[in-house]
């Protein structure tokens, strides 16, 4: 079981497992040659060798820390799906109105912006331990409010914005406190990894379980599992982490209001080139390659498919998703996957020009799945990103790298969507596909020119203050 007592705030920050496993290796210092991986020479009194260190996931899951933060994710994630499906259910229930019931799934993803932004400070200014489980605890009382019957519609679509501005804190939090829990390394980028093929399975996995929920149980009472879902993660984030002290202990985001550091964070990080490029790199594919989600139903019905279709249109891309990035995570090294970033991500968004054909279900699949494959380039992301993020900066600037994330794929939503008002559903999907491979491309020449030594001092801080850019 990890101490409670936290560490001085000038003690390096190591992962607790650092005694039987050390952090991977960047992506640069991978690339090295071992001195000591090649073959020895071996008397006959020689000890037997000790067992093999863990690679790859596996290295991850030996991690005591890390196991408590997967768990706590998947209960959190679960609970989060169905009570989605289960609150739209309600709204609707108690409306009758198809608007606010949609208007429900819409609220989770537009608060995101406002929550990431005002509230990012709290990130960097509070020890993560203590953010995440006050940030589950809060959202427990807010599901546990619109389980009471007197709550009204306007006060359970509050509740759910404001469930929905604290989770790009926790989120943020969160990866930021992996950093100390796994190191800056390759086991980061794989427990990132994990934590996003978690994501993409739960979407899948909880929207069954809430359908299942649904038939046995009242909307208030499916909606009951989310309290107890936030309650179990709270529990296991606070016996099942260590308690670390705040970054911003120093220097500027160590005092003023919350605001005043959460909007001086979000200047400092996008003033700076690089950390902006590689923001936007995360950003906008994600914003063009939703719309063949967001056009699933008006497209089957275009083709003239039957009804179990919509749902494999809506999987296709997860399941894409899911495979590459296991594949990528397990099968390539830091150097290859840091490698093919840019190529893959210059690519990533080709696939949907199939629609231009208007493909049949077969080959609208095979499209999706390609697509979502075409994400896998995240991983190496992963590592650039943290590299290029100074620490007592990183939680504000994961807080709004996943503030921007969600907001602009509920943007790409509300633009295919307008979009096919005017359009041909497979027409809008193809364009997305041109368009967001042509942004694609001009991010990717962005990274290359801001790569460690391709630009200097002056450039790289592009209105930041030095010692943001500086490690």
């Amino acid at each position: 079981m990890p101490t409670d007592s936290p560490a001085p705030a000038d003690t390096p920050r190591t992962p607790p497992a650092a005694a039987a496993q050390s952090p991977a290796p960047s992506p640069e210092r991978a690339a090295l040659p071992d001195p000591g991986s090649g073959p020895t020479l071996r008397g006959p009194d020689a000890p037997k060798s000790e067992p093999a260190t863990p690679r790859g996931y596996r290295a991850v899951f030996a991690v005591a820390e890390f196991r408590a933060v997967f768990a706590a994710h998947l209960l959190s994630l679960l609970g989060v799906v169905v009570s989605e499906l289960a609150l739209t259910v309600l709204v609707y229930d108690l409306t009758g109105s198809p608007l606010l019931s949609a208007l429900t799934f819409a609220l989770g993803l537009l608060p995101y912006i406002v929550g990431g932004t005002l509230f990012a400070g709290v990130a960097d200014r509070y020890p993560a331990r203590r953010v995440l489980v006050v940030c589950d605890l809060l959202c427990a009382a807010c599901v546990a409010v619109m389980l009471v019957p007197a709550t009204p519609v306007a006060g359970l679509l509050a509740l759910r914005c404001l469930v929905a501005a604290i989770a790009p804190v926790f989120t943020g939090t969160r990866m930021a406190a992996l950093t100390d829990i796994l190191g800056e390394g390759d086991l980061y980028v794989l427990g990132r990894s994990l934590l996003r093929i978690v994501s993409q399975s739960a979407m899948l996995i909880g929207f069954g379980t809430g359908g299942v929920l649904l038939t046995v149980l009242s909307p208030r009472g499916a909606i009951t599992v989310t309290v107890v879902t936030f309650l179990c993660s709270a529990v296991l984030l606070r016996f099942g982490t260590q308690d670390r002290p705040a970054r911003a202990t120093t220097g500027e985001g160590a005092g003023g209001t919350l605001l005043r550091e959460s909007l001086s964070g979000a200047r400092l990080v996008l003033g700076d080139r690089r950390i902006r490029a590689l923001m936007l790199l995360f950003w906008l594919p994600a914003m063009f390659v939703v719309a063949p989600e967001a056009l699933a139903a008006p497209y089957a019905d275009a083709i003239g498919a039957p009804p179990a279709a919509l749902g494999l249109l809506l999987c296709a891309m997860a399941v894409g998703h899911i495979g590459a990035e296991l594949f990528v995570g397990s099968a390539l090294s830091p150097r290859n996957r840091s490698r093919i970033v840019l190529p893959v991500a210059a690519v990533g968004l080709l696939p949907l020009l199939v629609y231009a054909a208007r493909p049949g279900l077969p080959l609208a699949l095979a499209a999706l799945a390609l697509a979502g494959a075409g994400a896998a380039y995240v991983i190496g992301l992963d590592q650039w990103f943290v590299d290029a993020v100074p620490q007592e900066l990183r939680g504000r600037a994961m807080t709004l790298l996943t503030a921007g994330l969600m907001t602009v794929q509920g943007l790409g939503m509300a633009l295919a969507g307008l979009a096919a008002e005017f359009f041909p559903v497979h027409q809008v999907v193809a364009g997305s596909g041109i368009i967001g491979t042509v942004c694609a491309l001009l991010l990717v020449a962005e990274v290359r020119r801001t790569a460690p030594g391709q630009m200097s001092d002056t450039e790289g801080r592009d209105g930041a203050d030095r010692h943001v850019t500086s490690r």
